[in-house]
C-alpha cells in the first residue's frame, strides 16, 4: 500500500507559531528581525536574522520536527 500522505504535518504557520510562542518570553518583540523558513530533512528551519547588520547580537533560531511540531533544536542569539 503506497501513502499519499504528506511527509509531514506541521505546516509552515504552524512551525512559525510554535517558535514565536518559545521566542517571544525572551525577546519580546520580534518585528525588527527578518523570519526565514524551510523545509529541510531533520524538520521546519526557523530563523530570525537581524536586518541592520551595524547591530550587534542576532535573533533565535529553531528546528522544530515537521511531524510532531516538538522544538528540536534552539539558539538565541542576544
Amino acid at each position: 500500500m503506497t501513502s499519499t500522505a504528506p511527509p509531514y504535518v506541521v505546516s509552515r504557520q504552524q512551525a512559525i507559531a510554535i517558535a514565536e510562542a518559545d521566542a517571544v518570553p525572551v525577546y519580546g518583540d520580534l518585528d525588527g528581525l527578518t523570519l526565514e523558513v524551510s523545509l529541510a530533512d531533520d524538520g521546519w528551519h526557523v530563523d530570525y536574522w537581524v536586518r541592520e547588520k551595524r547591530v550587534a547580537g542576532g535573533g533565535p533560531h529553531y528546528v522544530i520536527d515537521a511531524r510532531t511540531g516538538a522544538i528540536v533544536s534552539k539558539k538565541y542569539y542576544q
